[in-house]
């Protein structure tokens, strides 16, 4: 959860409500999740591109999915006794009905698209179907070797 504004502009409660909901609630589900996961299993969490790309008016967000990266690291040191591997997704700019929900006239939606557009090395919004290949490779063998991991799936927009 992503409420922009400037830091000059963030009070208190919205911190506290996206620090619960972003690092504090993902830290207490894992923590109940454990018991549950088999040994050798893995979990993976969802942080963002903008954990390593600043980006003005997104700086609690950016904070909190930071905190989520660390999580996946600190989580996979405390989980090696069980093999559980603890890693990340980091979606950047994806396609979805997010967007639509921002109750911008289409003329201001399709200028706000194309900026981030220009952004995005590629070119493009990346796909759901994009992240999803992400999950699935970290959720498979194929990743054994892959521990404590965030994967940028963004289009090499924190990168480049």
């Amino acid at each position: 959860v992503g409420k922009a504004a400037p830091f000059r502009q963030v009070t208190e409660d919205s911190f506290d409500e996206e620090t619960a909901i972003n690092f504090k609630g993902v830290f207490f589900t894992v923590q109940k999740l454990e018991p549950l996961v088999k040994d050798g299993g893995s979990i993976i969490l969802t942080t963002t591109c903008l954990d390593q790309k600043a980006m003005a008016g997104e700086i609690v967000y950016s904070a909190t999915k930071a905190a989520v990266r660390s999580l996946a690291r600190s989580f996979s040191a405390e989980l090696l006794d069980r093999k559980i591997r603890v890693n990340a997704v980091a979606p950047g700019p994806i396609e979805t009905p997010i967007w639509s929900k921002m109750n911008l006239p289409q003329e201001a939606m399709e200028q706000a698209a194309q900026q981030v557009i220009s952004r995005v090395p590629v070119g493009r919004f990346g796909k759901p179907e994009e992240i999803a290949k992400a999950v699935l490779f970290l959720a498979s063998d194929d990743s054994s070797f892959v521990l404590g991991e965030e994967i940028l799936v963004d289009g090499g927009w924190a990168t480049l």
